[in-house]
């Protein structure tokens, strides 16, 4: 491929971080990127799936089209195939023809009725024990040359930091999203506390635990318990 492709390749990968709304969605468009990047260097329509390992546990995530989805986990499912290898070897597996591979009777079968006659699977290094192989699936035997899974290879190690990156982003945007659920709660049962202390003319500890037993008496979360203060000072 030209450096043209390639920088068009980083872009769109860097676009995906910016726009995908969660990581599913960042996942299912790299597999879309992929599927291009490979049906450009091979001629071929290629489609991708992408599968996340952890801890010795599988899932298919995300996939260029709904068929890729299915072949992969299908290949979980078997617990055989060049993904599972993959995983395992962190190395590039390649089934190149369905129809007379030995090494994986059951999935090659699945492949050949879904019209499928080779594979490729390129695994992605991740961070804390985890990892992501992408799944390439293509209509025609020997699809997948060396130059091909070169390609490949080279794309999963940018993906790979894309990912990562994404993954990063996801994580700091939960947890701003829980502090700032954190400060919502703390502000009304802050409020809570005030109604109680201005009903009772007790300190703001003694507010607090008069708020904690009547929450634990009624069986209802704290912040419940608060807001209802807060919302029948405001009804009166």
């Amino acid at each position: 491929m030209s450096i043209e492709d390639w920088a068009a390749d980083v872009e769109l990968l860097s676009d995906l971080i910016v726009e995908a709304e969660d990581i599913k969605a960042f996942l299912d468009g790299l597999a879309g990127v992929a599927a291009t990047m490979m049906s450009r260097a091979t001629g071929q329509r290629i489609e991708c799936a992408v599968t996340l390992g952890r801890r010795k546990r599988t899932g298919t995530i995300g996939g260029s089209t709904a068929t890729a989805v299915v072949l992969d986990r299908i290949e979980q499912s078997l617990s055989e195939g060049p993904c599972i290898d993959a995983l395992a070897e962190a190395r590039p597996v390649l089934l190149r023809d369905a129809e007379s591979a030995p090494r994986w009777p059951l999935y090659s079968s699945a492949l050949r009725a879904a019209g499928v006659r080779s594979a490729l699977a390129v695994p992605m290094a991740l961070e804390e024990e985890a990892s992501a192989v992408l799944n390439f699936f293509s209509p025609a035997a020997g699809t997948f040359t060396h130059a091909s899974v070169m390609q490949a290879a080279t794309f999963a190690e940018m993906a790979s930091k894309a990912l990562r990156l994404a993954t990063r982003i996801t994580a700091l945007n939960e947890l701003a999203e829980d502090l700032d659920a954190a400060l919502k709660s703390r502000s009304v049962i802050n409020t809570a506390c005030g109604v109680i202390i201005s009903q009772n003319r007790c300190t703001q500890e003694e507010a607090f635990n008069i708020l904690r037993k009547a929450s634990s008496d009624r069986n209802q979360k704290l912040f419940e318990l608060a807001k209802a203060v807060v919302d029948g000072v405001c009804r009166t």
